[in-house]
């Protein structure tokens, strides 16, 4: 799955595009890497065109000739807490740091879509995704031997376009999708892995709006779902520009969901949790959220399952930070976030901090995003040579760097188990520099910690 897609889509369905906007045509040539500032219809237009891009651009700046719509001369600020910065990463070792399972190159993405990993199930199985293809946008799915390269293709089925692994068990799959190609509704497709045979579940109960690309599976193996509650809105006038001429649309006013659940069982069982949330996230019996996403944050809200107890606090994020993804391990809360541009470069950050609020590192960057993946913090970096993929380890507090380059493409974002890891890496040359290199590897290890 597009990594970049899902997350484009978050804000797309809550704030759909005015006119006869055509989404299938946007999922089919939206594939191309971008670099986040918020998430919106301007983004998701760029990858429309395939262009490797800043997001933001003219579609929401306004009034960028006049000279108090420049955002004035700053510096980059020092995040509260230890700080780390992607040339404090060490490099990792193959046979040391981690073991490669399998690979896979995609030799020209930019021509069409390919085939990809898009998570690795709880027996140790690769979900590959082929597609979208043709007009009517196929995809087919298969599971694959990482030790033998042997494909097991499910049964067809009307998967959508841009179906979203939530659930990769040893005796069920479970993706989400759209009801419509609008991106209107969510439904379910799940594979029983011993019958062969795949079920459509759709929730007559559960609210049109909700987002499909936000439902996470809790540890009471129901489905949880944000529907939209309020919208963020540009400030009168519109954003300030920076001096590379791209809206600088930090400090957003952020957007809110209403959390609802539904059972994979019983689509009768659909409930509304009566709790108002920005990002959401599961950790063994804790639910953690934020107050606001897409914007910034100044509350993270941490309940225990099991007893009801319940805390809060303030991360401390800086005033200008945009929540553009959220997670938890264990006792670590980690929030990737956009705080602004400034004369000496654009304030990206990835925040770890524990449960109770303590602040436990920022790793602070030009160009960079994170989020939790197989009990890891996965770091991607776009900007020259500090350009690749970075782990953090959130026990040790280790910070080590695995590749070299990242690839134009964002490819792969399903479940993975604790300890399984993926990143990706460029293929082949660009036809011209705001071209995105065509090619990508994927490449799935096993982390050694």
């Amino acid at each position: 799955m597009v990594n970049e897609l899902r997350d484009l889509m978050q804000q797309l369905v809550a704030s759909p595009p005015e006119g006869d906007s055509d989404l299938g045509a946007v999922l089919a040539g939206g594939r191309s890497r971008v670099r986040r500032r918020r998430r919106g219809l301007a983004t998701v237009v760029a990858a429309a065109a395939t262009v490797a891009a800043v997001a933001g651009t003219a579609l929401v700046a306004g009034g960028g000739d006049d000279a108090d719509d420049q955002v004035a001369n700053r510096t980059v600020p020092r995040p509260d807490g230890p700080v780390l910065h992607l040339g404090d990463a060490t490099p990792a070792a193959e046979g040391t740091d981690y073991d490669v399972l399998a690979s896979y190159t995609n030799e020209d993405l930019d021509a069409a879509n390919g085939q990809y990993y898009d998570g690795v199930t709880d027996d140790g199985l690769i979900l590959l995704h082929d597609g979208p293809h043709g007009v009517e946008n196929k995809v087919r799915l298969a599971l694959v031997d990482p030790a033998t390269g042997e494909k097991d293709w499910l049964p067809a089925h009307d998967l959508g376009s841009q179906p979203q692994p939530v659930a990769l068990g040893r005796d069920r799959l479970v993706l989400v999708t759209w009801v419509t190609d609008q991106g209107e509704g969510m439904r379910a497709v799940a594979f029983d892995r011993g019958t062969r045979r795949w079920s459509d579940l759709t929730w007559p109960d559960l609210p049109e709006s909700a987002n499909a690309w936000s439902a996470k599976l809790g540890p009471d193996g129901r489905l949880y779902v944000g529907v939209p509650a309020t919208v963020g809105s540009p400030p009168p006038g519109g954003w300030p520009t920076g001096k590379d001429g791209e809206a600088d649309d930090s400090a957003a006013e952020g957007d809110t969901y209403d959390l609802w659940s539904v059972s994979l069982d019983d689509t009768a069982d659909v409930r509304d949790e009566r709790l108002r949330v920005g990002s959401f996230a599961f950790a063994d019996d804790l639910l953690v959220w934020t107050a606001r996403t897409n914007g910034t944050n100044d509350r993270i809200h941490v309940r225990d399952l099991a007893t009801g107890e319940e805390q809060d606090f303030d991360p401390r994020s800086g005033e200008r930070c945009n929540v553009l993804s959220f997670g938890v391990v264990d006792d670590k809360v980690v929030l990737s976030e956009y705080c602004g541009d400034y004369d000496d470069g654009r304030d990206d950050r990835v925040q770890v901090l524990t449960t109770d609020g303590e602040p436990v590192t920022t790793i602070q960057g030009n160009g960079l995003d994170g989020y939790v993946t197989g009990g890891l913090v996965k770091v991607t970096a776009y900007a020259g040579r500090t350009a690749g993929s970075y782990v953090y380890e959130p026990d040790s507090g280790r910070f080590v760097r695995v590749s070299d380059g990242v690839s134009s493409y964002a490819l792969g974002g399903g479940p993975l188990p604790d300890g399984y890891l993926m990143w990706d890496t460029p293929v082949g040359k660009a036809s011209d520099p705001q071209e995105p290199i065509p090619g990508a590897t994927q490449w799935l290890v096993r982390w050694r910690s």
